[in-house]
């Protein structure tokens, strides 16, 4: 996800390697299960900063270490600095709670990766708020389900946009460690005010949630495309 906030141009969670990369994680198929709608240069062309969740290969894979320039300011969990540094970055910068870059301030928030077992070998996940003057109050959740940390971060800092994953990705014999469906719905009741758009769908063997099936549970529950946004892929939306 490229995002332009506060004048500069992010990088989230870079997968910038090419259809079948690497294993099945739920056994059904190689990943990514798409190309990149651009050439990855393209992709990074004018990113000014990186920002990653968790170091999982699905968000930051071996071609984006590869590919991204060595001095790039790259942001990320303090338990997460040591495999960025392996992959070649020299300017790292661990978020322990908050930061300020460019006028831009990033707050680092909690998330589950799933509940129960799974969260032995799933590991730490993060998400970010930013906010800048003049500019909406932006949340992107990351790898976590609708949980308390989530709510709390939605109660306390009421963002205007909420970047959720929604793909219902599920570990075989684990259950679902991503919002789902009816989770992403939860968090879109639990923030009224706020534009939700949810990505993380449809480009890895074990997201089972698809776009139109996230659109049509909006619709049952009455919650509108202006509400909820569910971008296609390459697709620019302006706030």
């Amino acid at each position: 996800m490229r995002m332009t906030y506060g004048g500069h141009l992010f990088l989230t969670d870079p997968m910038l390697a090419p259809k079948d990369d690497f294993e099945p994680v739920a056994g059904i198929a190689r990943n990514p299960t798409i190309e990149l709608p651009f050439p990855a240069k393209d992709v990074l062309e004018g990113v000014e900063a990186v920002l990653v969740s968790h170091d999982h290969p699905d968000h930051f894979d071996t071609t984006a270490g590869n590919l991204l320039p060595r001095e790039i300011p790259l942001f990320c969990q303090p338990r997460d600095e040591g495999r960025m540094a392996e992959q070649g970055s020299r300017n790292v910068i661990p978020v322990d709670t908050s930061h300020i870059w460019q006028g831009i301030s990033i707050v680092r928030t909690g998330g589950l990766h799933g509940t129960g077992k799974v969260l032995e070998f799933a590991g730490e996940v993060s998400g970010f708020v930013l906010q800048a003057e003049g500019e909406p109050t932006v949340y992107w959740v990351g790898d976590s389900i609708w949980c308390k940390e989530v709510e709390e971060t939605i109660r306390a800092t009421k963002p205007d946009v909420i970047i959720t994953h929604s793909g219902g990705a599920e570990i075989p014999g684990y259950g679902v460690i991503i919002m789902d469906d009816e989770q992403t719905i939860a968090a879109a009741k639990a923030a009224p005010e706020a534009t939700v758009v949810a990505v993380h769908l449809e480009a890895l063997d074990h997201c089972r949630v698809s776009r139109e099936t996230l659109r049509k549970r909006a619709d049952q529950e009455g919650i509108p495309s202006s509400r909820l946004i569910i971008p296609g892929d390459g697709e620019t939306l302006p706030f």
